[in-house]
Formats: C-alpha cells, structure tokens, sequence
C-alpha cells in the first residue's frame, strides 16, 4: 500500500516518522505547505481551499489513502477532501480522541488538549471526548510552541520560557493530547512538567486507527520515501533527514 501524508509545513513529519517505525506502507509520498504555513490562524474557509488543493496534488501520485498529518485541516476540511478525493482520506483528531478512550477509562478524568488556535476554536476534540463521556476538559493553543519547534528548540530556556508562559497555572492532567503534529517533538520537556499524564501523540494514534481499518498482511522493511513542498523543498527535505534519522 502506498500512502501520501500532506501536512500544511514539516510538523507532519513526526507521523511519517510512525509511519515508518511500523512498516505499514511500502511508500510514503510527504507534501508539506511550506509556502502557507501555518493553517493555525486561518480561516475555515482558507483551510478548506488549501486542503483541497493538496487533495489535487495527489491525485497525480498512485496512493491508496491519504492521511491528513494536520490537526487544523482535520478539525475543518476531511469532509470536503473526502467528497473529492478518489483515494480514502483519514484526519488525526478522531484516531487521537479514540486512542485516548482507549489509554484513559475514568470518564472523570482531567484532559488537556494542547493545539492550534484553529484547532482549538473548531472544539472537534471537545466534542468528540463529550461524546464519549469525558467532561473535564481543558483546550488551549501554545502558538509560541510551533516556531520554536521549527527552530529545531525542543529543549532548553526558550522553549521552558515558552511552557512555564502557557502552562505556570495548569494542574497536573491525567492526560495530555498534542493535538499540534509539532508538539510530539517537545513531548519530552511536557512529560517532564507533567510526569503523570498519559500523552496522546497524533502519529501514534492514527498507525492505532489504520491497523483496525485495514488488514496488514505485510511489513515493509525498507519504505520508499518522496518529499515535496511548496516552498523550499530541500529544506523540508533536510529537516526530514535530521527527524527522522534517514
């Protein structure tokens, strides 16, 4: 099977990296929106043009499903992308509320959801996790978090500046989604402030959803990987090979 991975920048390439350490497809085609990054503080409307657009992209690629790495293009456009695209397309914000229900069963619990100002304000976590019964429910949306990842900080006085700005006056949850794909990248330093949280980590959630959605009858040891952007796309490829060790 041949999957395309489309993220509006890089921060899609942390589900890539699951991806590959399951060995679930024998190729991965990566389109990351360089040029438009980030999808966070955009409209729904916009969200929507672009993500269609991506859904054209790869049209011109022979894949079997796409998966949207996005949280913002999850939370607004997998409908439209769905009514178009000739392939299965699958977003990250119903696999990580089902991974989740899966980690967490008191229903009680208290849940922090970290994402994008699009993310948060669409409240697709919120509703989906009410729906399953949890009612403690914190959203909040870091947005200092994803520049500071994508200057390769992920530990160190910045980003602990940034954390203690978002997070001084948040009590210890039960668990943690990082409804952003740039957050799994500083997952250390939030499993550090909050050291008896489950994390709920989009790559991780939606290998769960794929592997109860279809047989996989085959690892592959060996993935053939594509990288395109649409906008320096030797640096998206640089920044792959650092992430994803290649």
């Amino acid at each position: 099977m041949r999957v395309g991975v489309f993220d509006s920048g890089i921060g899609g390439l942390t589900v890539v990296k699951s991806l590959l350490e399951h060995q679930l497809f024998e190729e991965i085609i990566y389109f990351g929106d360089t040029a438009r990054v980030p999808y966070g503080v955009k409209d729904k409307n916009t969200i929507i043009r672009y993500s269609l657009e991506a859904v054209e992209f790869f049209k011109n690629f022979d894949i079997d499903i796409m998966v949207a790495a996005c949280n913002s293009v999850s939370a607004y456009a997998i409908e439209e992308m769905r009514e178009v695209a000739p392939f299965k397309v699958f977003g990250v914000i119903e696999p990580g509320a089902l991974a989740l229900q899966n980690a967490i069963k008191n229903k009680n619990a208290q849940i922090l959801i970290l994402g994008t100002k699009a993310t948060i304000n669409s409240q697709k976590y919120t509703r989906l996790l009410n729906s399953y019964g949890y009612e403690n429910l914190l959203s909040l949306a870091p947005s200092l978090f994803i520049p500071i990842v994508e200057e390769g900080l992920f530990e160190g006085e910045i980003l602990q500046s940034a954390m203690d700005h978002y997070l001084k006056h948040i009590q210890q949850p039960d668990a943690l989604i990082l409804g952003c794909t740039h957050f799994p990248l500083i997952a250390g330093p939030l499993q550090k402030r909050f050291p008896d949280a489950k994390l709920i980590h989009s790559g991780e959630a939606i290998v769960q959803y794929l592997q109860n959605y279809f047989s996989f009858t085959k690892k592959f040891s060996e993935t053939k990987l594509k990288f395109f952007a649409s906008e320096n796309p030797d640096g998206l490829k640089e920044v792959a090979k650092k992430w994803l060790k290649l």
